[in-house]
């Protein structure tokens, strides 16, 4: 995917940061955001992200879709979801992941910062399926 391709330009108005090798652009609108997540190859939270953030597992919901690439999720107690782009995504708190193949995964999210879970009515931590 190159970076001619308007899935991967530049927001105008956004605010951009990388953390952890991830390209994060982030719009506010109303008491919302709306997030471009790029997920490089390789990418594992795990490995990442994991000492930068400070927790065992990644303790966000992400809610959003999935425009490119292919995700894979492993929350603590064992269960695991695919996500393969084009795919609406709900991801509850208490997972690992991390980028399948050789593509970049663009992730289109929705947010209320520490509120999300609340707001979006997801349970506080993963539970058993």
């Amino acid at each position: 995917m190159g970076t001619t391709d308007s899935l991967m330009a530049p927001i105008p108005g956004a605010e951009r940061r990388e953390v952890g090798g991830v390209q994060v652009e982030v719009v506010r609108t109303g008491d919302a955001r709306v997030k471009r997540v790029i997920y490089p190859p390789g990418f594992r939270w795990s490995r990442d992200l994991k000492d930068i953030i400070g927790t065992e597992l990644c303790m966000h919901a992400h809610v959003g879709f999935l425009a490119h690439g292919q995700l894979h999720i492993q929350y603590a107690n064992g269960d695991g979801e695919e996500f393969v782009a084009p795919q609406v995504v709900a991801i509850e708190p208490g997972h690992d992941g991390w980028v399948v193949g050789e593509e970049p995964a663009v992730l289109i999210e929705f947010d209320f910062e520490q509120q999300t879970v609340q707001r979006l009515g997801l349970p506080l931590v993963h539970a058993q399926r």
